[in-house]
């Protein structure tokens, strides 16, 4: 059994990322630059087709007009959503420190003025392609975190990817932090993780547990002649009937799982609340999480990836609607806020969370762009979260509080995602998730 594969946006921005990197120096190859499978291999096919060894009852026929699982009534947390914004997001471009008396001398051509950016109070501000979430700034669902990075960072795509998606510096650990997230909960349906977007499946999900990967909800489905479906999902269904095996454990998640897809398929989808996602892909995966949250099938951890960030060169100067930075932050914000709209009351049982390998450094160069760097900006969306605010140490960008010429880090990445687990996701000991991390909450998060 396969997923019928179509070229995604993702991947014609992944390329167009590559061309960029060819002119940098970067790495021409994207499986090199930024960490993500391109093709299919033994454990993609078991885990993102066979969702292997998922603990979930088939309920009736596989060609059931019903739902094939319903929401797993042991967990009451929220759905942990991951937005992976791969090749190094500038987060002083993001979140600009325009109160800080450096900020201009380091960047006076990409630099955003404080007249344009959106104030968040203190030295920060907004950059304007991101007006679409500021009303959720201000009403307290979208939180920022700066000055975040890793403990042990190396400027490199594929090294600091791996690292942020093992999360266990200096450890053997080789599963993802995700895996280990659902290892501690147990299992749930075959929903319970899902990567949405592509049918690779990221790193944070290396490991045993059981997830999904699929492109889309509407082209999950048998590769086989649409003629032909009904009776091959039958024959399989049968054959695997009462058999006692791990292979048949697998046949029927999977063969429920597309059951639940084609009930979904058929359903259709109307965005509540008067929300418009754009047509890009960040917007189709996002609506199909919306579609996944409200259909109640068990979901409990979900992962996006958004690629084309490695802005060394042509990043847009300010106000520049055209420009390379702008019109990637401003799908960004279209989309997430028309997921947040979508979701209405329901956002109160979501928490999202923006990741990137690195930062970029704080000087910018001279073809109009940053190099890799250290410290980044993180965001995080979702109604139980303490918004409206910017947490953790700033470090300041004299001199001498940078770090080799970077943005500092002052908060650990884990720090927030800890929080979250623990506050949100119903996480108690996190230590088999992020050893040796001592826990220092940044007060970002309600508890249910």
């Amino acid at each position: 059994m396969s997923f019928l594969r179509t070229r995604s946006d993702a991947a014609v921005e992944a390329d167009a990322a590559a061309e960029a990197d060819a002119a940098c120096g970067c790495p021409t190859d994207v499986a090199a630059r930024i960490p993500q499978q391109r093709g299919i291999n033994r454990r993609t096919m078991l885990k993102g087709i066979g969702a292997a060894g998922a603990a979930a009852a088939v309920s009736g026929s596989v060609l059931s007009s019903r739902l094939a699982y319903a929401a797993d009534p042991t967990y009451t947390g929220d759905v942990l959503v991951v937005l992976s914004l791969r090749g190094g997001v500038d987060g002083l471009s993001v979140i600009p420190p325009v109160g800080d008396p450096a900020y201009a001398g380091l960047r006076p051509n990409i630099g955003i003025p404080s007249s344009l950016a959106l104030p968040l109070g203190g030295v920060f501000g907004m950059h304007p392609a991101l007006a679409p979430l500021k009303p959720f700034y201000d009403t307290g669902k979208l939180a920022v975190v700066h000055a975040v990075g890793q403990p042990t960072g190396s400027r490199s795509h594929f090294k600091d990817s791996e690292e942020l998606e093992r999360a266990a510096p200096g450890t053997s650990l080789r599963t993802g932090w995700l895996d280990r997230v659902l290892g501690v909960r147990g299992a749930g349906t075959a929903f319970q993780a899902v990567q949405l977007g592509s049918n690779m499946l990221p790193g944070s999900l290396l490991g045993p547990s059981p997830d999904l990967a699929m492109s889309s909800i509407d082209s999950f489905t048998l590769n086989v002649w649409d003629g032909y479906r009904p009776q091959v999902l039958a024959a399989l269904s049968a054959m695997h009937a009462g058999v006692q095996h791990p292979v048949a454990q697998q046949a029927a998640t999977t063969l429920a799982a597309l059951s639940t897809a084609a009930s979904m398929k058929t359903a259709g989808y109307t965005p509540a609340n008067g929300a418009v996602y754009p047509t890009s892909a960040l917007g189709k995966a996002l609506r199909d999480l919306a579609r996944l949250i409200k259909g109640n099938v068990g979901l409990q951890v979900a992962t996006l990836d958004y690629g084309n960030w490695d802005m060394h060169n042509g990043l847009g100067r300010p106000g520049d609607a055209n420009g390379w930075m702008h019109k990637q932050l401003a799908d960004v914000a279209a989309c997430l806020a028309a997921f947040a709209t979508d979701l209405g009351a329901g956002l109160a049982n979501v928490s999202l969370v923006t990741l990137t390998e690195f930062g970029r450094r704080a000087k910018e160069n001279g073809d109009g762009g940053v190099d890799h760097g250290y410290g980044q900006a993180v965001l995080a969306l979702g109604g139980g979260l303490r918004g409206g605010q910017v947490y953790g140490r700033w470090p300041g960008l004299a001199p001498a509080n940078l770090d080799n010429g970077d943005l500092a880090v002052a908060t650990d990445y884990r720090q927030i995602l800890t929080e979250i687990l623990q506050k949100r996701c119903r996480v108690g000991d996190v230590s088999g998730i992020f050893p040796g991390l001592a826990v220092a909450p940044l007060g970002l998060a309600n508890a249910r």
